[in-house]
């Protein structure tokens, strides 16, 4: 058994070689291509926001949707899109969301009105749901076991410094005001960057036929989605509009479709989440803490970007720079937190929240004092940074400690939709606490961080629920 695990190793999926290190290396750089355009798109409407409603008009609802669409149907369509590039294929699957996520980019950038914009962020997300999945698996079957840690060990890094030069980007094209068409060239720019990797993928990604016998719980995913876009619809109209009639029906609407989710999850064949998984303290844990402080931060970015342009007065690239100092940080407790998981196991993500709060209080009483100085607010950000890296490997390595083997791939795409699906929540909720506080941008700010840091303090005694070390194979 050794000796075939070694020739499979050696020969590559199915007896098929390797391809060379070059083209491995191309092959590496098409799959990191196509995760940092997502996260860029994730991450480019907390610079933009202001902006584009400025524009195309659509007040606070249209600052709600921009980030939430595109981060509910990533979130919503994740697990399918790894279903479906099993059935299908990797390299189909890959190609196929590729070429919608950069037509969907242009839609963005040329989109007339505000509906028009948030159903083109919907596009985007649900083809970007496709590629993502794809990527690990496309390495496992073109990289031999021995080396595939070389290129593991690249996203860190690379995905760290998209999250520091994206927002920094999309500010300076908006500042650029490129032919006099502001902030449409943040989208327009996929064209160039998503058409370049769409080539590389057709010359270099290996042909695979997929796996026809795998099942695909379609209706598990509409009920989800349908959950979700109810649920946020009503967020999202009741808090711009008051609590008439529509959001309330699309409230209720959405709870009616979650306990069908819920059931659908119980008698489905192939189910999106493992009831197994649902029944263990240490997991569901980990989904809930997760779903409430992403939630918590994602909003956090928000309103720290919209007091940045509406309350201090920055243009978009200067917002942009202001939030190097917490990028800077997530880069770097999510490389120190590597090592330290093994040894500090739940107590690290303990530390997480604790110095998320610490950075969040620091904020909280500088805008209150109005101590808002051009340097003033480098100290907060970099506290909040290292707090929110120190917990976003951490926590979900931690979740998964005690599951078992056959659980990890139903573990792992779930808790990856739900960190999706927590960022669009959070940019409704606490945006709409923001937008609904009254009084300024200044009082508006102190209670929306008044809020993140009530969630991050609740989040800390839970801790103890989780499972008290990350399983052995995530600490090498």
């Amino acid at each position: 058994m050794t000796q075939t695990l070694r020739d499979a190793d050696e020969n590559g999926l199915h007896g098929i070689p390797h391809p060379p290190a070059r083209v491995r290396w191309a092959i590496l750089g098409v799959v990191l291509a196509a995760d940092v355009l997502d996260l860029l798109d994730g991450t480019i409407t907390n610079i933009a926001a202001p902006t584009i409603t400025h524009d195309l008009g659509g007040g606070t609802s249209l600052v709600q949707w921009l980030g939430a669409s595109y981060a509910l149907a990533l979130g919503v369509l994740l697990v399918l899109g790894g279903r479906l590039g099993d059935l299908y294929g990797r390299r189909r699957l890959f190609l196929t969301g590729l070429a919608g996520f950069t037509t969907a980019s242009v839609a963005c950038g040329l989109a007339p009105t505000p509906g028009t914009l948030v159903a083109a962020r919907l596009v985007q997300g649900a083809f970007g749901a496709l590629v993502v999945p794809q990527g690990f698996g496309i390495l496992g079957a073109t990289w031999p076991r021995a080396q595939i840690g070389k290129a593991y060990s690249l996203f860190g890094p690379v995905m760290g410094l998209s999250a520091v030069g994206g927002p920094i980007l999309a500010g300076l094209l908006i500042d650029a005001d490129l032919a006099g068409l502001g902030w449409r060239p943040m989208f327009l720019i996929n064209l160039v960057l998503g058409g370049a990797a769409l080539f590389a993928a057709a010359r270099l990604l290996p042909h695979d036929t997929g796996d026809r016998t795998t099942t695909v719980d379609i209706p598990g995913s509409a009920l989800l989605g349908a959950t979700m876009l109810a649920l946020l619809t009503g967020l999202i109209q009741g808090s711009a509009h008051g609590w008439t009639a529509f959001p309330v029906l699309a409230s209720l609407a959405g709870l009616a479709l979650f306990a069908a989710f819920c059931h659908r999850q119980r008698t489905a064949p192939s189910p999106l989440i493992r009831p197994s998984l649902l029944h263990n303290r240490g997991f569901t844990s980990g989904l809930v803490l997760g779903i409430v402080f992403f939630a918590a931060v994602s909003g956090l970015l928000y309103v720290v970007s919209l007091f940045l342009q509406q309350g201090l007065g920055r243009s978009p690239a200067g917002a942009a720079l202001a939030l190097m100092p917490l990028s800077a940080g997530i880069v770097i407790a999510s490389i120190a937190c590597y090592r330290l998981i093994a040894r500090l196991g739940r107590r690290l993500v303990l530390i997480g929240f604790l110095v998320t709060l610490a950075g969040t209080l620091h904020l909280l009483a500088l805008v209150a004092a109005s101590g808002t100085g051009p340097w003033a607010l480098v100290p907060p950000l970099f506290v909040i940074g290292l707090g929110m890296g120190a917990c976003f490997g951490s926590l979900y390595d931690v979740t998964i400690g005690d599951i078992t083997p056959a659980e990890a791939g139903s573990a792992g795409g779930s808790l990856g939709a739900v960190q999706q699906l927590a960022n669009a929540v959070g940019a409704a909720a606490v945006t709409s606490v923001y937008f609904h506080s009254g009084g300024g941008e200044k009082h508006a700010t102190t209670v929306s961080l008044t809020v993140v840091a009530a969630i991050t303090l609740l989040c800390c005694p839970l801790v103890r629920l989780l499972p008290p070390e990350a399983p052995e194979d995530q600490h090498h």
